[in-house]
């Protein structure tokens, strides 16, 4: 009977901490991607802090002021500049496509005339032979694209008390996670009901990820996009900061990168008779923004994710489409958490105890 009721009671308590669970999602949820970002932004700048609170010992709140302030100075608000650029930008781009005095079809055109005949052929056989077949087509898909982007524009100015609202709290409680982390997330840690080693391996590897996917993959792909941007200023053409934008977006998926971009807009300059301005492209592109990854991805990370490029590629995709800009973290850091469990379960039922699971942290970027 002793042991019955001990299971009912376990059960019960984990039925109740199941329910406040849902219950305080449910009641912050508006607020889940600020806290979301909140909690990212303590765990990437938790050094900051530490070196700010060795210089003043003992000043805990003090050190976490100053490390939000620099965050804010340093990250957000260049962050919110840029953002507003960019969508000025593709709101100029979108009022040119619907006076007509951006023709995305035409601009196919000449490309498709400068064309090889096999190639152009192809395209023909694709529907893409003639003018009006193209500028049905692409203008279609386009002008989907911009006023989706009009749209998501005009929301983010319309809610922008919520914004504010958001952002508000996300900078509150980052000074807390800041202030209070080394002690948060121990605690976490043995809360969990995984065995220690367990729990710890896991815990390793979900910081490893959100930092190599932030401080590698984040910052990589705004250097590449910051090149872009550069690269396409210098050669002429218009709403190059939007066009960086993309490409940093681009650069964030493995096997694409930031050459889905680059690539037909050296194409289109070399059809239309810019070849220096071509040369310049296709020269940045492999020599700088090709090479940016290489070069600074080990200095800044200087460590893998140990998840498979495909799966990088498909979960930053699904994380996108489910969470927006959130499921670039969210999404890699499902599936390395997903092959973490994976691969514990297999090695426990393999007999391994837990103290002899290697650590799988990773070793290189």
């Amino acid at each position: 009977m002793a042991v019955n009721r001990t299971r009912v009671e376990n059960g019960g308590l984990i039925l109740y901490v199941l329910l406040a669970t849902i219950a305080l999602i449910a009641v912050v949820f508006s607020f889940i991607g600020a806290l979301l970002w909140a909690a990212l932004a303590a765990l990437l700048f938790q050094p900051l802090y530490r070196w700010l609170l060795n210089r003043w010992p003992n000043r805990r709140n003090t050190a976490a002021a100053v490390a939000l302030l620099i965050i804010t100075v340093a990250v957000v608000i260049p962050a919110l500049v840029i953002a507003s650029l960019v969508v000025d930008q593709a709101a100029g781009v979108y009022t040119q496509m619907r006076s007509g005095q951006i023709n995305f079809a035409a601009y196919f055109q000449q490309v498709h005339d400068a064309l090889p005949r096999r190639l152009q052929r192809l395209l023909d056989g694709a529907g893409f032979g003639s003018f009006e077949r193209a500028q049905a087509q692409i203008s279609q898909a386009v002008g989907s694209s911009a006023s989706t982007l009009a749209r998501q524009a005009f929301s983010i100015g319309a809610n922008a008390a919520s914004f504010l609202l958001a952002f508000g709290v996300g900078l509150y409680v980052t000074f807390f996670l800041l202030r209070d982390g080394d002690r948060i997330g121990p605690a976490v840690i043995a809360a969990l009901p995984l065995e220690p080693a367990t729990a710890q391996r896991i815990a390793d590897k979900f910081v490893a990820v959100v930092r190599a996917t932030i401080k590698g993959s984040g910052v990589v792909a705004l250097v590449q996009g910051a090149l872009g941007a550069a690269t396409f200023w210098i050669v002429g053409l218009p709403a190059a900061l939007l066009w960086g934008m993309l490409m940093a977006i681009a650069a964030l998926l493995p096997a694409i990168g930031p050459a889905i971009i680059w690539a037909p807009v050296a194409i289109y300059l070399l059809a239309t008779g810019a070849i220096w301005q071509a040369a310049v492209v296709v020269a940045s592109g492999v020599l700088v923004i090709g090479l940016a990854d290489n070069v600074l991805r080990p200095i800044l990370v200087g460590r893998d994710t140990g998840i498979p490029d495909w799966l990088v590629l498909v979960t930053t995709l699904g994380g996108i489409d489910l969470l927006g800009l959130s499921g670039i973290v969210i999404g890699p850091l499902a599936g390395a958490l997903f092959i973490t469990g994976w691969q514990i379960l297999t090695e426990q039922r393999r007999g391994a105890a837990p103290a002899e699971i290697a650590d799988d942290r990773p070793t290189r970027s």
